[in-house]
C-alpha cells in the first residue's frame, strides 16, 4: 500500500533474459494479429472468390473459416502464460487508490471501470489482465464494438480476456450482475482517441462522449476512471483522414502501426502506468435529465484530468504533456 491508501504494485526491473525475450514474442503476437488481421481476411476471401474450387484457396482460409464458426471465450488459464509479458514491459506499475479488486473479489459491489485513452492496441489493460488476481483473472469482461466480436482471427486472440458487446441491452444485462461478472471494462473514447494523440499532446475523445454517464445513472452502478500512461506511446500510428473513418466505422485500426525497430512490436522502453481513481458518486435516477448527465459527465472529466496531472510524472513520456479533452 502506497501513501494515501493508494495500492501499488510494478514489476520488478531484471536484465534481459529468457522470459523478457518470450514476453517479446507475446507482445508482438497481439500487434502483429491485429495489424495482419484485417489484410489476411480480405485476401483470403478473395482467395475463396477466385478459386472457390481449388483446395489451395480453401486451405489458406481454413483460419478464417473456422474462427468464423467458433464464438470468443475467455480463457483466465492463457492469461497466466502471458506473465512474461510483465518482464518485457519490466517498468509496468499498477496504482489504485479505491480498493474495487477487493470489492469485486468478495461480491460485494460492481462498477463501470471506465478507460483512457485507446492507444492502437491497450497493452496497459491487457497487462492489467495479466497481474489480476486469480479471483478476478479473465473475470472482468471488456466491452467492444460489434465488429470486433465477429472480426474472425481477432476476435479470438482479443476474446481470451472475456469479450461483451458495447450495445446498451448487452451493457445493461452485464451491469445486473455484482462482482467481476458484473463489472464492465469500457473504453470511452473508442477508436477516434487512436490519431488524435502525439509526442506533446494527449487528446481525449470525450465531450461528446456521455452515454456511459447515462447508462451509469439509470442502472445505478458507479464509474471509476481510469487512466492508462503509455498507451499512446508503446506503438505509434500512421495518421491519415480516410484510414481514421474507414477504422472508426470498422471498430479497429486499419493502418499500419510500428514500435521497436519500426516494426508492429510495442516498445519495452516506455513507462506504462494503470491508474484508476475514486468512484465518481453516481447516484440512481431511472430517468435522468440532460442536466443530470452533464453535471457527472462534468465531474468525471475532472476527475479524468486530475489522474492525469497527478500521475504523470511517474511516467518520463509524459512529464511535458498537456491534456486536452475534446
Amino acid at each position: 500500500m502506497g501513501s494515501g491508501g493508494k495500492m501499488t504494485t510494478n514489476s520488478s526491473t531484471t536484465t534481459k533474459g529468457f522470459y523478457w525475450y518470450v514476453g517479446l514474442i507475446q507482445a508482438s503476437c497481439f500487434s502483429l494479429v491485429y495489424f495482419v488481421a484485417p489484410f489476411y481476411i480480405l485476401s483470403a476471401v478473395m482467395a475463396l472468390l477466385y478459386a472457390p474450387r481449388a483446395s489451395w484457396s480453401w486451405m489458406f482460409a481454413a483460419p478464417l473459416v473456422i474462427s468464423s464458426l467458433l464464438p470468443p471465450v475467455a480463457m483466465p488459464f492463457v492469461l497466466r502464460q502471458l506473465e512474461p509479458m510483465l518482464e518485457y514491459f519490466s517498468s509496468y506499475e499498477i496504482i489504485i487508490e479505491h480498493k474495487w479488486p477487493d470489492e469485486l473479489a468478495a461480491g460485494k459491489n460492481n462498477y463501470i471501470l471506465a478507460c483512457q485513452p485507446h492507444g492502437v492496441l491497450s497493452f496497459c489493460g491487457i497487462l492489467a489482465g495479466i497481474k489480476s488476481p486469480p479471483a478476478l483473472r479473465g473475470k472482468i469482461p471488456t466491452a467492444v464494438a460489434d465488429a470486433v466480436l465477429y472480426t474472425p482471427i481477432l476476435k479470438h486472440v482479443m476474446g481470451i480476456f472475456g469479450l461483451i458487446s458495447a450495445s446498451k441491452k448487452s451493457l445493461v444485462k452485464t451491469l445486473q450482475k455484482k462482482g467481476a461478472a458484473g463489472t464492465v471494462v469500457l473504453y470511452t473514447g473508442g477508436m477516434a482517441e487512436l490519431f488524435l494523440s502525439d509526442e506533446n499532446e494527449e487528446i481525449l475523445y470525450l465531450k461528446k462522449r456521455k452515454g456511459f454517464i447515462k447508462l451509469s445513472l439509470q442502472t445505478g452502478v458507479d464509474v471509476i476512471p481510469v487512466y492508462l500512461f503509455g498507451n499512446t506511446t508503446v506503438l505509434s500510428v500512421m495518421k491519415h483522414g480516410l484510414l481514421s473513418s474507414i477504422s472508426r466505422k470498422l471498430g479497429f485500426s486499419l493502418t499500419y502501426m510500428w514500435g521497436k525497430w519500426y516494426l508492429p512490436i510495442p516498445r519495452d522502453n516506455c513507462k506504462l502506468l494503470y491508474v484508476s481513481g475514486q468512484p465518481i458518486g453516481i447516484p440512481h435516477i431511472p430517468n435522468p435529465t440532460q442536466e443530470d448527465i452533464d453535471k457527472y459527465h462534468s465531474m468525471y472529466c475532472d476527475q479524468v484530468t486530475r489522474l492525469f496531472e497527478m500521475y504523470k510524472e511517474k511516467a518520463p513520456e509524459y512529464k511535458h504533456k498537456k491534456l486536452h479533452i475534446m
